[in-house]
């Protein structure tokens, strides 16, 4: 079944616009799916049946695998198998069937507002390394981006002197997101004092961000650099680029901001995804319901 999900991670990638690091999740979900198969003498799609697919769950059950991560495979291995029955492939869907695994509703790890000036002010102002890492930490809280958002930013992308950077996010959807003054003057120290020095001769690269050797940074290379900061700073949380962001939505809706322009400034299509940076602050809430609600009061 190689060559089918060859086929398939090249559907999401071309037809559905899904970005690299989702393709390659969808493609190892799927191939562990199929692996289990295999060890069980399934080789042929039109084989696998419905109970095939719910003995592969229970075993990830029986390792004891998280409720989201069972969730996660079930999605994709629902993916696959409607991709192959709606080209031909198959006559009948066995994963149409399958029990939907409930997940875990897990609120978001955010950093203490102290903790993210800590982090921010870390990198050195005076090396060439310093200047882009505080750019890219500002930025990464400034405008709440994914990581791979971030790494995928070129020189066209970025306006410090309007306040806005266009970033390209999941399905090739594109928005406008504002900046701070703090993110917007970080950036431009770094244009103006540290990308020259990175650039290689030519300067053909169209990268915001460039590691050492003139090329577009990784993620995988921004990791370790929020990492290492992290320690610097002594900020024990399991720290990601991702709790920039969680952090970005959870200040803002601390701050007053409704779950709409949260939504939108986060890029996320459907509000469920945005609305349990709120259930971190349930207070909060109910002062903005107090205010707004024309009954919340009876003095009113």
């Amino acid at each position: 079944m190689k060559t089918y999900l060859q086929s398939y991670t090249v559907f999401l990638s071309s037809e559905r616009g899904l970005s690299q690091n989702t393709v390659q999740s969808y493609s190892r979900d799927v191939e562990d799916a199929l692996s289990f198969l295999r060890e069980n003498g399934i080789v042929q799609p039109e084989q696998v049946r419905r109970q095939h697919l719910s003995l592969y769950l229970a075993e990830l059950r029986r390792q004891g695998r998280k409720g989201s991560t069972i969730a996660r495979k079930t999605a994709s291995i629902r993916s696959f198998f409607r991709y192959l029955s709606r080209s031909g492939v198959i006559s009948r869907d066995p994963s149409a069937e399958l029990e939907t695994q409930k997940r875990e509703r897990k609120l978001p790890d955010i950093l203490t507002v102290a903790e993210i000036d800590k982090l921010l002010n870390a990198p050195p102002r005076h090396t060439v390394a310093g200047l882009r890492d505080r750019a890219m930490l500002e930025l990464l809280y400034a405008a709440g981006l994914r990581v791979s958002e971030l790494t995928e930013l070129d020189l066209d992308s970025v306006q410090p002197a309007l306040g806005v950077i266009r970033c390209t996010g999941r399905g090739g959807k594109e928005r406008i997101v504002p900046l701070g003054q703090a993110a917007a003057a970080a950036l431009d120290d770094y244009l103006r004092h540290a990308r020259p020095a990175l650039e290689r001769p030519g300067g053909a690269e169209p990268a915001l961000f460039l590691n050492p050797a003139g090329l577009r940074m990784s993620r995988q290379g921004f990791w370790k650099i929020v990492k290492k900061y992290a320690r610097e700073c002594g900020i024990a949380s399991n720290i990601t680029p991702h709790t920039l962001r969680h952090s970005f939505a959870a200040h803002l809706i601390a701050g007053g901001a409704d779950l709409r322009s949260v939504q939108d400034l986060m890029g996320h299509t459907d509000l469920s995804a945005t609305q349990p940076y709120a259930a971190l602050f349930p207070a909060r809430m109910k002062e903005i319901y107090d205010k707004a609600h024309p009954r919340a009061r009876m003095d009113k």
